[in-house]
């Protein structure tokens, strides 16, 4: 089986029910992706690190076959082997070779109370190095900015009403501080895998095809209004639900065990959420939120407050 690049792009962002990304690689698909490799460095702040979770949770390929194939990652808190002033001075270092070609992928919010200093990154020459510094001077000399999970797209559990720390989405803190990079945003608490590397992949492909300016025109292209991808959350959870016959029926569910009922009235935030999850599914392609529980409208970027209360009595 051989796979061009643009067919493997075609592959990640399908809507075949059950063929998710993560399910789709082979050697053959993995070769599509070696005629350009980007250098990616991926930093943290407020946040769970769930979003790292969820992609390295991704079946097939294996997380390390994303990694060197795919991408040269070059940094990351989680899962490099590195840590200190090596790490830090590396990447700065990379980015300063590779200045406006690199992908800065960001995972959390950023807090801008106290200068930033409720989220601090590292330490260099005894200064420390706040989220909200290192987002700044990295986001202004990358190609492209991905912000994965809502968190750092827009804001999320960190900017729910009640925190002090001001957490604010990547898109917020870098229109307030006049930087333009191109902002691609792959919400979700967490994101699926496939969203992920299916968003990563169709920004490599696009430059490489166009090159890096016409090619990030390209991936501007398929965002929606809040900077989502449209091939993965073009869709409405509610019109496309299995359960919406029950929802026209006026058939609700009382308690989640009932399996055969809608869930709207148990707090499901379907009619307000955008995404493949209904066919695409988690876990291998095993289930997804409405068949177990409800739709919390997690992509969405009024979650969480606008979204709760997450459940309601039936």
């Amino acid at each position: 089986m051989s796979l061009t690049r643009r067919d493997f792009v075609k592959l990640c962002t399908g809507t075949v029910a059950g063929f998710g990304v993560s399910q789709m690689f082979n050697p053959s698909i993995v070769h599509a992706l070696e005629k350009f490799v980007p250098h990616v460095f991926w930093i943290q702040g407020q946040g769970c690190t769930g979003c790292s979770v969820s992609l390295l949770n991704s079946v097939h390929p294996s997380i390390a076959k994303v990694l060197l194939d795919v991408i040269t990652l070059d940094f990351h808190p989680t899962i490099m082997g590195s840590e200190g002033e090596m790490a830090w001075g590396h990447m700065t270092d990379v980015a300063k070779e590779q200045k406006g070609k690199y992908i800065l992928i960001i995972e959390g919010a950023v807090p801008v109370a106290e200068n930033g200093h409720y989220c601090v990154l590292g330490e260099v020459d005894h200064k420390e190095q706040t989220m909200l510094e290192t987002t700044l001077e990295m986001a202004k000399n990358a190609a492209v900015v991905v912000n994965v999970g809502t968190c750092a797209a827009y804001g999320g559990i960190p900017a729910a009403a009640g925190n002090v720390t001001e957490a604010t989405s990547v898109p917020k803190v870098l229109a307030d501080n006049g930087i333009k990079t191109p902002v691609v945003n792959v919400p979700g608490c967490p994101p699926h895998p496939d969203w992920m590397i299916g968003t990563l992949v169709f920004a490599i492909n696009a430059i490489e095809e166009n090159g890096l300016e016409a090619g990030l025109g390209e991936v501007v292209k398929i965002l929606d209004s809040n900077g989502r991808p449209t091939p993965f959350f073009g869709q409405n959870i509610h019109d496309n639900c299995p359960y919406l016959p029950k929802f026209d029926e006026d058939s609700y569910a009382e308690v989640f065990t009932d399996k055969e009922n809608c869930r709207y009235e148990l707090g499901c935030k379907g009619p307000s959420a955008n995404s493949d999850c209904y066919k695409r599914k988690w876990n291998g392609g095993v289930n997804w939120c409405v068949e177990n529980a409800v739709c919390l409208g997690c992509v969405e970027p009024g979650f969480p407050d606008e979204m709760s209360p997450f459940y309601e009595a039936g």
